[in-house]
């Protein structure tokens, strides 16, 4: 074998071996399959209780709510409302208070019905029936929300029959006592009850009530209604309450 032999039969090799090896198809890679899922976003959950469920026309109520995931909460007759809260109502009617929770995930609602008897019968004032008896049982007390002495819509409604019999009963002097809940300092509470009071005063002195029949003085929070540390109970301490000025 020459020399030229020697070299091409290599070469003839190197391109048939490069030929083979470029006629091989690429393998294609499985796809990824480690694609994030989609995010869920949660649905809103929603609450709402009535207390008490069973009430005469012209008594209070109080609501009580509570959601979860919400961005816009709103209560039938009431409106728009925080995400959760407390509202005291004075339904004259058996009601459904259908609330409805709004969020990124969707809607819930909720239902706390309200049963309203009739009316109870005026009270006739007896020869048995003390003058505190009588005073007790037609002039009732006024709540507050937290924090404020504003005078609300249903608190209106109740200074307003107050007016009436005690502009009816011209002899009679009271006390209008000034609670707070039991959250804040004694001399923050102080002066919130205070205003309370004279808030309450105020409301009965425009319907017509002497403002010389009328002392008022502020407890704060030293003369609570009820004890425990709840919404609901603390709204029972928020008030304006009526006795008789001996």
């Amino acid at each position: 074998m020459n020399a030229r032999s020697r070299i091409l039969i290599p070469a003839v090799l190197l391109v048939s071996l490069l030929a083979i090896a470029g006629c091989k198809k690429k393998q294609t890679l499985p796809p990824s399959d480690t694609a994030p899922p989609a995010s869920s976003v949660p649905a809103p959950s929603a609450q709402i209780t009535a207390t008490p469920s069973v009430v005469s026309a012209g008594d209070q109520v109080v609501l009580s709510w509570r959601t979860a995931d919400a961005t816009t909460v709103s209560i039938d007759g009431i409106g728009d409302v925080p995400t959760s809260g407390v509202r005291t109502v004075t339904p004259t009617t058996s009601t459904s208070y259908h609330l409805v929770a709004t969020g990124p995930g969707g809607n819930a609602d909720a239902t706390a019905r309200v049963t309203v008897n009739s009316a109870p019968a005026v009270v006739v004032p007896s020869n048995s029936m003390s003058a505190e008896e009588e005073f007790r049982a037609n002039v009732q007390d006024a709540f507050f929300d937290y924090d404020t002495y504003d005078i609300r819509n249903d608190a209106q409604a109740v200074l307003a029959r107050d007016a009436s019999y005690l502009v009816s009963h011209p002899d009679i002097k009271f006390v209008i006592g000034g609670y707070c809940d039991e959250r804040g300092s004694n001399e923050y509470n102080l002066a919130l009850g205070q205003n309370r009071a004279d808030a309450a005063k105020n409301a009965l002195v425009t319907a017509g009530v002497a403002a010389n029949r009328i002392r008022v003085v502020s407890y704060g929070k030293e003369k609570p209604f009820c004890s425990e540390s709840t919404e609901s109970c603390w709204q029972q301490n928020r008030r304006a309450g009526f006795t008789l000025d001996r």
